[in-house]
C-alpha cells in the first residue's frame, strides 16, 4: 500500500555533502545499463515488493540484476475488497501462484500476511478477515504478519493493529509495520509505542516506509528501519545513500515495494550501484540490501539461504493447478532487442 501522491517529502538538505556530488544534475542522467557492472555478482533480497502487480518481464529483469529472494506483503489492491472470499483468494495466491511463478525465475518467494490498515476501517469485513488469518499465517513461506499499522490513524485501524500484534506474538512471527503516508512522524511513533506496549521485542519488528524524519527514532528504539525506494512519494535512492552514510548499515534495509503505482522493481540493485559509486563498502551494501532482511525475517524459522538462486526450480513442479509460466519450451530470457518475436 504505497501509492500516495499527496505524501509530503521532507527536505533532505541536511544530508547533502558540501560538494553536492549526489545533487549534481549530471547524476540525474546516469544510465542504468552503464552502471550494472558495478554490482556484477552481487545478490539481493527485496523484503517488500508486491509481485501481484508485476509481470514476468519484471521477474526476468530482477533475476538478471541479482535479486534471488523476496518478500511479498499482503496489501490493499487499489480498491476495497467487497467480501471475505476476495481476501481468501488473495491470501491463497500469495502462498500459491505467486510462490510458483517466482520459482520459475529462480527467485525464492516469501510473504507476510495481514489485514491492511486501509481496509481495517470496514469493521464488519475486518472481523471476518481476523477469523481466517490464522489459517494463513502458519503456512509455509509466511515469514511475518504484515504489512499492518496505520493509514488515517483511526480507532478501527488501531483496534486491528493491536489484534494482529497479538496474533504475531502467538505465532512467533516478525511484524512488518506500514507507517502512514500522512502525519508520518507521529504515526510512526504511535506504531512503535503500541508494539512496545504489547510486549514485542523491537528486533522482531520491521518499521517500513521510513524517511529522514523517522529513521533516528526507529533505530534508537531498537526496531528495524526499512526504506521504500519509490519515485516521487517515498525515498529516492540518492537520499537513501545519504541515510546509509550517516547511520551505517545496522538494522537498515532497502526495498522497492514496486506495487501498481509508478515504481521500479530494480530499485535495490540500482541503489546498490549508486552506493558503490559513492564509495560505500561492499559489506555495508550487502547488509542493507541482503543480510539484514534475512536476519529480521529469518526469526520466522522459514528462511533457508541454501534455497536461494536455484535456476527454474519450480520447487519440483513445472505447473501450478495445470498452469505453466514457461509454455512450449520457452526460455527464461528471450531477447527483447529483436523486432521478431518467436
Amino acid at each position: 500500500m504505497c501509492l500516495n501522491p499527496n505524501e509530503s517529502t521532507p527536505n533532505p538538505s541536511h544530508f547533502e555533502d558540501s560538494d553536492q556530488q549526489i545533487a549534481n544534475p549530471a547524476h540525474r542522467e546516469l544510465a542504468w545499463e552503464d552502471y550494472r557492472e558495478l554490482i556484477k555478482d552481487m545478490k539481493f533480497f527485496d523484503p517488500h515488493i508486491h509481485m501481484v502487480s508485476r509481470t514476468t518481464d519484471d521477474y526476468q529483469a530482477m533475476r538478471q540484476s541479482g535479486i534471488i529472494a523476496l518478500i511479498e506483503p499482503a496489501f490493499w489492491l487499489g480498491q476495497p475488497r467487497t467480501g471475505l472470499s476476495s481476501f481468501k483468494d488473495y491470501y491463497s495466491s500469495l502462498v500459491g501462484w505467486e510462490r510458483f511463478r517466482s520459482s520459475q525465475f529462480g527467485i525464492k518467494h516469501y510473504c507476510t500476511m495481514g489485514l491492511n490498515s486501509r481496509e481495517a476501517n470496514n469493521e464488519p469485513l475486518a472481523e471476518q478477515v481476523m477469523e481466517i488469518l490464522p489459517l494463513y499465517i502458519y503456512k509455509e513461506g509466511v515469514v511475518g504478519v504484515g504489512e499492518i499499522g496505520f493509514d488515517d490513524q483511526t480507532a478501527a485501524e488501531e483496534k486491528y493493529f493491536r489484534l494482529q500484534l497479538e496474533l504475531a506474538k502467538k505465532a512467533k512471527l516478525p511484524v512488518q509495520i506500514h507507517t502512514p503516508h500522512r502525519d508520518k512522524k507521529n504515526g510512526t511513533e504511535r506504531s512503535m509505542a503500541i508494539a512496545l506496549e504489547h510486549g514485542l521485542d523491537p528486533s522482531w519488528v520491521i518499521v517500513d516506509h521510513n524517511n529522514e524524519e523517522t529513521v533516528k527514532s526507529v533505530l534508537d528504539q531498537g526496531f528495524y528501519a526499512a526504506f521504500t525506494i519509490y519515485p516521487f512519494t517515498k525515498m529516492g535512492n540518492e537520499r537513501m545513500v545519504k541515510v546509509v552514510e550517516q547511520y551505517g548499515p545496522e538494522r537498515i534495509m532497502v526495498n522497492s515495494a514496486a506495487d501498481w503505482g509508478i515504481s521500479d522493481p530494480l530499485a535495490i540493485p540500482k541503489t546498490a550501484a549508486l552506493m558503490k559509486m559513492r564509495g560505500i563498502s561492499a559489506e555495508t551494501i550487502r547488509m542493507v540490501t541482503y543480510q539484514n532482511a534475512i536476519d529480521a525475517f529469518g526469526k520466522s524459522g522459514q528462511i533457508d539461504v541454501s534455497d536461494f538462486g536455484s535456476d527454474q526450480s519450480g520447487e519440483g513442479i513445472d505447473k501450478f493447478h495445470g498452469n505453466s509460466i514457461l509454455r512450449g519450451g520457452q526460455q527464461l530470457n528471450p531477447s527483447k532487442e529483436s523486432l521478431v518475436i518467436q
